[in-house]
C-alpha cells in the first residue's frame, strides 16, 4: 500500500465542517427505507459542535464529548395530539464528539454518522438506549 499517497491526501485536508456532517446526515436520512423515513413524520436535523451548557447539566454530563446526539421532542407514542406552541421533534448531531469518537474508532465518518442519527431515530419511536442495544445484538 503507498501510504506516501494516504499523506498527500490528508496532509491538506481540514476536519470536516457542520456543513459536512449535515450533508452525511442527510444523505444517510434519504437511503433508509421509505417506509421508515414516512413514520419519522416531521423531524429536524441539526448539527452543532457540541451540546447546549443546559444539557450537559441536564443530563449530568461530565463532558461535553459524553453524547453524540440527542433526540428533543415527543416520541412517536407519545403524539395523540399536538399541544400548541410545540416545535417540530428534532434531531442534534454534535460535530466535536462525533470526529473525537471517529478518530477512536475503525470505522468511517458515514457509518458513524448513520449509526447516531439511527440511534436518534430510535427514540423518536418510543426505544430506550436498553432497547436498542438489544436489537443491534439481535441483528449483529
Amino acid at each position: 500500500m503507498d501510504s506516501s499517497a494516504d499523506a498527500q491526501s490528508w496532509e491538506t485536508s481540514m476536519a470536516p465542517g457542520l456543513d459536512v456532517v449535515e450533508a452525511i446526515a442527510i444523505k444517510a436520512y434519504a437511503e433508509l427505507p421509505d417506509e421508515f423515513r414516512a413514520l419519522s413524520g416531521d423531524i429536524r436535523f441539526y448539527v452543532a459542535d457540541f451540546p447546549d451548557d443546559d444539557v450537559v447539566r441536564e443530563m449530568e454530563l461530565q463532558s461535553p464529548f459524553d453524547i453524540l446526539g440527542l433526540f428533543e421532542g415527543r416520541g412517536i407514542g407519545e403524539i395523540d395530539s399536538p399541544v400548541t406552541g410545540e416545535m417540530p421533534n428534532r434531531i442534534l448531531l454534535y460535530r466535536r464528539p462525533i470526529l473525537d469518537y471517529w478518530a477512536e474508532h475503525e470505522e468511517t465518518l458515514g457509518t458513524l454518522v448513520s449509526h447516531v442519527l439511527i440511534h436518534e431515530i430510535g427514540h423518536h419511536f418510543g426505544l430506550s438506549d436498553d432497547d436498542m442495544e438489544g436489537l443491534e445484538a439481535s441483528v449483529a
